[in-house]
C-alpha cells in the first residue's frame, strides 16, 4: 500500500505540476519534482538500513524541496509531497525530532504561501501550507504500533529461546536419569556375572566341578536378577507407578534377603519419582553389600513420617571372603544425584556402634 500511494503521488504530480521544462522556471520545477520524488521513494527503505542522522538529513532536504516546489510551481499537487513526507517523519524519527521537523515543514510551506513567495500562492490558500505538518501525528502512531509489534516479536522470540533452553535442560536431565538407570542395571549385574564366570573358568583347571557348577548357578541367578532389574528400569523410564513397599519387598526376596524389610509409620502412596529413586538406592546398597560384605546380614527399614519418607539399608560385616575388585565409583554419585532431584538427603558410611558395628549404612530421606 505504501508503494502504491507513493507511486500515485509521483504520477499525479508529473501530470499536474506546471510548469515543467528544460529551461528557466520549468527546469527548476522539474529538478525540485525529481528531488521530491526521490525523497518520497526513500520512504520504502527499511528503517534499520538507514542511520538516524542520514534519515534526518534526507527528510530535511525533502521538506525544504517540498516547500520550494509549492512556491515555484503555478499549479498541481506538489503540496502532497509535503504532506506525505511530514507523515513519514513520525514513523522514521524519534518523537522530538519528528515534531521539530514537522513544525519546520508547516512554517516553510505556510510561509511560502502566506508571503506570496512564488506563483504557487495563487492556487493554494496559506492554511494548506500551515497544516502540512499535521500528518506527523499519524506517523508517530504508526511508529508506536511498529515498536509494540517488534517488542511483542522479541518477547515471543525470547520466550521461544527460554522454552528451547528448558527443553534442552529437560533432555539433559532425562539423559542423566537414563545413564543412572543403565549404570544400576549393567555395571553391577554384568560385573557380578563376569566375576562368577571368571571364577568358573579358573576352577575348570582344578577339576573341582562342584564349585564350577556353583559358580555357574550363581551366574544364572545374576542373569535372572538382571532381567528383573531391567524390568524395573523400563518401569522407571516409563514412569509407571509401582507400590514402594511391595516392590522393595520383592527386590529383597529376589536378592535372597527374606524378612529383611521393616516398615514403620502409616504406609501411603508416594510420587512415582520418589518410588523409583528409593528403589534404585536400595538396589545400589544391596549390590554393594553383596560385593563388599558377602554373607553379611542385611536389614532394610522403610519409615513413613508425616513430612518425609526414609529408607535405611544396613549390612553387617562380611562372613565370606571378599572377591578382589573395585567399583566404578558411580554408585554413590548416582544416589546423590537421585536424591538431589527429589530435594532430599543421602548419607553413607560405616557403622561404628551397635549390633551392626563394622558394617555399612545407607540412609536416604525424601521430604513430602
Amino acid at each position: 500500500m505504501q508503494w502504491v500511494l507513493t507511486a500515485a503521488v509521483i504520477v499525479i504530480g508529473a501530470l499536474t505540476i506546471r510548469p515543467m521544462g528544460l529551461s528557466g522556471q520549468g527546469l527548476a520545477v522539474a529538478l525540485l519534482y525529481v528531488v521530491n520524488s526521490v525523497a518520497l521513494l526513500a520512504r520504502g527503505l527499511p528503517v534499520h538500513r538507514i542511520p538516524r542522522r542520514l534519515a534526518l538529513v534526507w527528510l530535511t532536504v525533502g521538506i525544504v524541496a517540498a516547500a520550494a516546489l509549492i512556491g515555484t510551481s503555478r499549479s498541481g499537487t506538489g503540496y502532497l509531497f509535503a504532506f506525505f513526507l511530514a507523515g513519514h517523519l513520525g514513523y522514521r524519527l524519534d518523537t522530538r525530532s519528528a515534531v521539530t521537523l514537522a513544525g519546520l515543514c508547516s512554517l516553510l510551506c505556510g510561509g511560502v504561501l502566506y508571503f506570496h513567495l512564488g506563483p504557487g500562492h495563487h492556487s493554494l490558500p496559506p492554511v494548506v501550507g500551515f497544516v502540512t505538518g499535521i500528518p506527523v501525528l499519524a506517523g508517530i502512531v504508526n511508529r508506536s504500533q511498529r515498536e509494540a509489534v517488534q517488542s511483542a516479536i522479541e518477547a515471543a522470540e525470547a520466550g521461544e529461546r527460554a522454552a528451547r533452553a528448558e527443553a534442552t535442560s529437560a533432555v539433559l536431565a532425562e539423559r542423566g536419569r537414563i545413564a543412572r538407570d543403565v549404570h544400576d542395571v549393567l555395571a553391577h549385574s554384568l560385573a557380578g556375572i563376569n566375576m562368577q564366570l571368571e571364577l568358573a573358568d579358573a576352577l575348570l583347571d582344578t577339576g573341582d566341578l562342584e564349585r564350577v557348577r556353583e559358580a555357574n548357578a550363581k551366574a544364572h541367578g545374576l542373569v535372572k536378577e538382571s532381567l528383573k532389574q531391567a524390568q524395573w528400569t523400563v518401569h522407571a523410564l516409563r514412569e509407571d507407578a509401582l507400590p514402594l513397599r511391595e516392590s522393595l519387598a520383592s527386590m529383597l526376596e529376589s536378592s535372597g534377603h527374606r524378612d529383611a524389610l521393616t516398615v514403620t509409620g502409616t504406609v501411603r502412596e508416594v510420587p512415582v519419582q520418589v518410588t523409583q529413586g528409593l528403589l534404585r538406592i536400595a538396589q545400589e546398597a544391596l549390590t554393594n553389600a553383596a560385593r563388599y560384605a558377602p554373607g553379611g546380614q542385611v536389614r532394610v527399614e522403610l519409615e513413613f513420617a508425616a513430612a518425609s519418607t526414609t529408607l535405611r539399608v544396613r549390612n553387617r560385616p562380611a562372613t565370606r571372603p571378599v572377591s578382589a575388585g573395585t567399583g566404578s565409583g558411580m554408585g554413590l554419585i548416582g544416589m546423590r544425584e537421585r536424591v538431589a532431584l527429589l530435594n532430599g538427603t543421602v548419607t553413607a558410611g560405616p557403622v561404628t556402634e551397635g549390633p551392626d558395628q563394622g558394617g555399612w549404612l545407607v540412609e536416604a530421606v525424601i521430604p513430602g
